[in-house]
């Protein structure tokens, strides 16, 4: 089954493993950012800020690994 959808500019019709793959992409460019940002916040010695940082990464870390045992 094809569904249209206009993520990211893109209009046009996108299979199932289409659409997981982009959010496989999606979870990761998450969790790269929030890697990023990480010695940022550690270096200020924002324990919460850090705390949530790690909660985030986690749970994307999890999406990913789940999205890609479904292709």
């Amino acid at each position: 089954m094809d569904i249209t959808i206009g993520i990211n500019g893109k209009d046009r019709a996108a299979s199932a493993g289409d659409m997981i793959r982009e959010l496989v992409e999606s979870q990761e460019a998450v969790v790269h950012t929030a890697r990023a940002i990480f010695p940022d916040v550690d270096r200020m010695s924002d324990e919460p800020g850090a705390d949530l940082l790690t909660q985030r990464m986690q749970v994307h870390e999890k999406n990913a690994w789940m999205l890609r045992s479904l292709l």
